[in-house]
Parts: C-alpha cells; structure tokens; sequence
C-alpha cells in the first residue's frame, strides 16, 4: 500500500516589497541621485540651506535630511498610489506619476515651503517667495523619476 503526502511549499521568486517599502527605497535613491545633481550645481543648498531649516550646519548634514526628505516624500507617493487604487500601475504609468509628483513636491516645497521655512528660522540667505530655479525643478523631476522606476520595480 503506497501513501502520498502533499506538501506545500511556497518559494519566494521575487523581490517584491509593499508599497511603502519600495517608495522609501525609490525616495532614498531618487534623493541620492538628486543630491549629486545639488552637489555638483548649487552645493550651498545641501551645505547651509538645508541643514539651516533645522538649526543644523554643514554638508554632511545637508545631505543627511536631504535623503531623509526623500525617503519621507517615497513614502507619501506610494500612500497616495495605494489611497487611489493604483499601487500597482505599469512601469510607464509609474514613471510618469514620479514625474509628476516630483515637479508638485518642487512647485510646493521648494518653490513655496522652504523660502518661507528659511525665512522664518533667520536664514540670511533665505531665496524670495516664490522660488523658481531651473536646476531645482530638473533635479526634483529626477527624484520624481528615479522615485517612480525604483517604486514598480520593487512594489508587490
């Protein structure tokens, strides 16, 4: 008499995360590629104004929040993928959402938030309201970009 067990095994083949994971990894990365851009065109934003929105001074923390900003900021974008139904959109669709939502993260936060946060700490050179700089809107949509590629690869 023969007898057959069957067994279930589940065997991971992806590297799939949840949403919020993958927007905090593309925030991340998005912010990394984004502070080089920074660094190498407007390096005082990453050496005094960033870290001046804090009470902070210096480079290194700059650089610090800046990727901090960016992870909060991938996180917010996948909420808002998954609040609208569309966590899981194509990797053309997803990318042009990080486009998206990298130039109105750049038209509120950069353009509107941080001069008025700038001023409003005592930051000599706070920019004038409202502040439209050219490398700052590319290098926001190149966060947005980064942001949206990284987020459908890694997002179940």
């Amino acid at each position: 008499m023969s007898q057959e067990t069957a067994t279930r095994t589940d065997e991971r083949t992806t590297t799939a995360l949840a949403p919020w994971q993958a927007g905090t990894v593309g925030g991340i990365l998005g912010a990394i590629v984004f502070g080089v851009m920074m660094a190498m065109q407007t390096p005082a934003v990453l050496d005094a104004a960033i870290p001046a929105m804090y009470g902070l001074e210096g480079g290194l923390a700059g650089t610090i929040l800046h990727v901090s900003h960016g992870a909060v900021l991938g996180v917010v974008f996948a909420a808002l993928l998954v609040a609208a139904g569309r966590s899981h959109l194509g990797a053309g669709s997803t990318l042009v959402a990080g486009l998206v939502y990298g130039i109105a993260v750049w038209a509120v936060l950069a353009v509107v938030v941080m001069p008025i946060w700038l001023s409003a700490v005592g930051f000599g050179m706070a920019p004038a309201i409202p502040n439209v700089a050219v490398e700052s809107l590319v290098g926001h949509a190149t966060y947005g970009l980064v942001l949206g590629v990284t987020y459908s690869l890694l997002a179940r």
